[in-house]
């Protein structure tokens, strides 16, 4: 049987992480340092956390930093695609584009 996985914004994962430990917004604002406005908007998709915040979330709930900037960064690509109305094949050229700078990079 196939694993299903669960697509979610960065935003909703970030409230499924808080939740699952039953944890207020207040409560995890203070511990990360931000106030509580801002962490209930970047749950709601509102706001967008920056590195430092999403550094700060994985260290709290001890959950892997990689993982949690992946899902920022693919929901940075997501918007981007929908609010241009681009067609999804833009994805294949931007893959093809970054092994080519990687190229010119070395």
């Amino acid at each position: 049987m196939q694993e299903v996985i669960k697509i979610t914004s960065f935003g909703e994962h970030l409230r499924n992480l808080r939740e699952t430990k039953s944890l207020t917004l207040k409560k995890v604002a203070e511990q990360i340092g931000i106030d509580t406005s801002l962490l209930a908007k970047i749950e709601r998709n509102e706001r967008q956390p920056t590195k430092q915040i999403i550094k700060q979330v994985a260290e709290f709930f001890h959950y892997n930093e990689q993982d949690l900037l992946d899902n920022f960064l693919s929901d940075q690509i997501a918007y981007k695609i929908l609010e241009e109305e681009a067609n999804i094949e833009i994805l294949k050229v931007a893959e093809e584009k970054v092994k080519y700078l990687k190229t010119i990079k070395k």
